[in-house]
């Protein structure tokens, strides 16, 4: 669902887990579930259905997968796949309704195709080697749903009436096409863990993306979690953010809205690169060690309803690409993205892709490999830890390192309109030869580096780039 962080984050201070209240020390210290083996040098890759294929289904992202393998690609994320609602629709009768409001957590929306379709699709998609995982929309349903139909105790009412979704402040989220979902109720929770566990089940699914997972009470997940994961090792992302309770007790990676809204702010000049310093020093002091959050500069929300990447980045799109790479947490690339995609995909109506010559699909696969091929990009506690490298200029530039069992990678980026001569001081353990990621040259990292960087100029060295 749409994004309710639309604010611009304005970090003034942070304080540390121990010095937080009682409840956010305990939940600092809680220890969240470990990460599937698999993922944690993995790539996403978010899939509008409705918009990745002339025919707008199931089928057409199935003959796509071996392009995406080759792009690099790791965990393709669908969006739902399930039959939409009808009932109170918001836009006209004649639009295809939003994905997010669901009519049966346990069918296939026809327009995309059938089980049969979607059985074979995560089976193509593992025998090429990427995982699947489905958007779970657990807060609401359509107002037509076969549960307000057959079990209507299930929702919430208000004076008396169902209610539209509430919020986290008990206000209306502006969802009027959907109907709340009672957690007070135990038998909802038992109907949806097992509506969960049967797409892991029959399908061999391997995790969920869980669409506002925040609205939904903590304790659910710390009940659902153990039951998904002992039929087999699951994935969880949660779109949600600034819960470490929730976010340790039952996901693996949470959404970096903070990230996308401070580098939206420093491309458009709102911000400086110090910004960024500030947010990390905010996520390491209030997220347990070995967190990770997803970062991305487009995903079906941002290209619907804020902009294309050029509208939102401009000239600076792909320096943020390159630090949605290389950064703390998990990089995603949206339907579209490699082949430059320039224009908002509708959210209510069908307008597919118009398929290029994948022109930004060479430095994508760039970044890719490189996250495959050095531990230090790894997520969580698998990866190196960020460390700034120093330099006359760090309004300007952001510089630095990641390291891990002797793999390393260096960052160097403009993050200015105008070029800039800027000064690195790296570290002893920093200098070195390395190779340049988006160059066929060799580069030594010395001490006093001095660059002259075009504006949004990006520099990634690597002192290693395959096994």
């Amino acid at each position: 669902m749409r994004n309710l962080f639309f604010s611009t984050l304005i970090l003034l201070s942070v304080s540390s887990c121990s010095d937080s209240s009682d409840n956010n020390a305990k939940t600092c210290n809680m220890s969240k579930p470990g990460l599937p083996e698999w993922a944690s040098d993995a790539v996403l890759y978010e899939c509008n259905i409705r918009q990745f294929s002339p025919d707008g289904n199931l089928a057409g992202v199935t003959a796509r997968i071996p392009r995406l393998k080759e792009l690099g690609i790791d965990i393709l994320w669908l969006m739902p796949v399930h039959p939409i609602g009808l009932k109170n629709r918001k836009s006209s009768q004649d639009d295809l309704g939003s994905p997010y409001s669901v009519r049966d957590y346990y069918a296939i929306n026809p327009d995309f195709g059938n089980k049969d379709d979607f059985r074979n699709l995560v089976k193509t998609a593992h025998e090429a080697g990427l995982k699947v995982i489905m958007d779970w929309v657990p807060n609401h349903t359509a107002w037509d749903a076969v549960w307000m139909e057959q079990h209507p105790e299930y929702y919430t009412k208000v004076n008396g009436q169902f209610t539209a979704p509430l919020n986290e402040h008990g206000g209306s989220t502006g969802w009027d096409d959907c109907v709340d979902l009672d957690y007070g109720n135990p038998a909802l929770r038992k109907a949806m863990i097992e509506a969960m566990q049967y797409w892991i089940r029959e399908f061999d699914i391997d995790g969920y993306r869980v669409d506002m997972a925040g609205l939904v009470p903590n304790d659910f997940w710390q009940e659902a979690y153990p039951a998904l994961d002992s039929l087999k090792k699951v994935f969880m992302l949660s779109e949600w953010q600034d819960e470490p309770g929730h976010f340790s007790s039952a996901f693996h990676v949470n959404y970096g809205w903070k990230w996308k809204d401070v580098t939206k702010d420093i491309a458009a000049g709102k911000q400086t690169a110090i910004a960024l310093d500030t947010l990390l020093n905010f996520l390491n002091n209030h997220y347990p060690a070995g967190y990770s959050q997803l970062y991305f500069t487009q995903n079906h929300d941002e290209n619907s309803w804020s902009g294309t990447e050029n509208e939102l980045y401009g000239p600076a799109a792909d320096a943020f690409n390159v630090l949605m790479f290389t950064w703390q947490g998990f990089p995603m690339i949206y339907s579209g993205q490699e082949d430059g995609l320039d224009r908002r995909l509708p959210f209510f109506t069908k307008d597919p892709v118009k398929w290029g010559s994948f022109s930004k699909t060479p430095f994508f696969q760039n970044l890719c490999d490189l996250r495959h091929h050095n531990k230090a990009l790894r997520s969580g506690r698998e990866g190196g830890a960020l460390v700034k490298i120093p330099t006359d200029k760090d309004d300007r530039v952001y510089a630095f390192t990641r390291e891990k069992d002797g793999e390393r990678v260096v960052v160097v980026v403009n993050l200015h309109k105008e070029p800039c001569e800027v000064t690195l001081r790296p570290d002893e353990h920093t200098i070195g030869s390395y190779l340049n990621l988006f160059g066929a040259s060799t580069i030594q990292v010395t001490p006093d580096m001095q660059l002259n960087l075009k504006p949004w100029e990006y520099l990634v060295f690597t002192n290693k780039l395959q096994d």
